[in-house]
Formats: structure tokens, C-alpha cells, sequence
């Protein structure tokens, strides 16, 4: 069983930055494929970006592209989102998630990752 809890969410001003972190816990960290999805009051969860097991791949929606960034560290069992030039619609519960991986995949499919965090609040004032 694979334990993932999110942290670094905030308040941040339009322009501002902030780095999302997701600590994984149990199983093999550089086996997993993980991703980042959010999702706004009264709307569906959405994609956001995810990155492969060894980090080679990485996969981003085109709404955070250019701004986002993901990585992880296996060493530290921990993936990264970093987050500039935020907007007021980036407001919403960022959550990581993850699967067993052996094919180099960073997908974008909610049904394809079977471990979820909890998520963590990020809110972007205008």
C-alpha cells in the first residue's frame, strides 16, 4: 500500500509561485509514476501534470504549460510541482497521485493512477 500526503499549498497573489511537494510512503518510490490533479468547487478533476517513474518523461495540460513544472526526487521519495505566474483559475485542491509504472509513462488519465493523497488548498487571489 502506497501512502501519499501532499503539502505546501497556500494563499498566493496573481503572479506569485509556490512548490506543491507529495512525500510517498511504502512501496518502491522509483517504481511509481505519479501526477498531479486538481480540482475547483463544482467542477471535475483535471489533470495537471505527472512525470515517469525515473523522471525521463514528464506530461503537463496545456493550461499549466510553460508555468508548472514537475520533477521528483527518489532519493528523498518526493515529487515536486512548482508553480509561477499563478492565476486566479489555478485555484482549486492540488492532489498527487500514483501507480506502479515499468514502461517509462507519465499519463494524463485519472482512472490510470490507483493512489491518492488527500490533497492540499491552493488559492490565488486577483
Amino acid at each position: 500500500q502506497v501512502q501519499l500526503v501532499e503539502s505546501g499549498g497556500g494563499l498566493v497573489q496573481a503572479g506569485g509561485s509556490l512548490r506543491l511537494s507529495c512525500a510517498a510512503f511504502g512501496g518502491t518510490f522509483n517504481s511509481l509514476a505519479m501526477g498531479w490533479f486538481r480540482q475547483a468547487p463544482g467542477l471535475v478533476r483535471e489533470f495537471v501534470a505527472g512525470v515517469s517513474a525515473t523522471g525521463d518523461s514528464r506530461n503537463y495540460a496545456d493550461s499549466v504549460k510553460g508555468r508548472f513544472t514537475i520533477s521528483r526526487d527518489n532519493a528523498k521519495n518526493t515529487m515536486y510541482l512548482q508553480m509561477n505566474s499563478l492565476k486566479y483559475e489555478d485555484t482549486a485542491t492540488y492532489t498527487c497521485a500514483a501507480y506502479f509504472d515499468i514502461w517509462g509513462n507519465a499519463p494524463s488519465g485519472v482512472s490510470q493512477y490507483d493512489y491518492w493523497g488527500r490533497g492540499t488548498q491552493v488559492t490565488v487571489s486577483s
